[in-house]
């Protein structure tokens, strides 16, 4: 795995780890029940992002190590995810 592999692999797991963490404990506005004039009932009440980026850089580098080492084991290959047997030789 070459390192812009790496740091692609990295990005890709941490935004998806974003986006299913922002919903987790989420409280709006309409539910806390003080919703400022001029947004939306369901737009967040009391978001933290640095605590919310830190968590999921923490998981992103637990889920990249396992990935990423994977990989580079050879445990999974190209070949094992060729199922329409296109890599084969002709």
């Amino acid at each position: 795995m070459s390192i812009t592999a790496a740091i692609v692999l990295f990005a890709v797991i941490w935004f998806l780890v974003m986006l299913i963490t922002l919903p987790v404990r989420l409280r709006t506005q309409g539910d806390e029940g003080e919703v400022v004039p001029g947004t939306h009932a369901g737009a967040p009440a009391n978001f933290k992002l640095k605590r919310t980026m830190i968590i999921v850089t923490l998981i992103t580098i637990v889920l990249w190590a396992i990935i990423a080492g994977i990989i580079l084991s050879g445990w999974i290959t190209v070949r094992d995810l060729d199922w329409a047997n296109r890599l084969s030789d002709r």
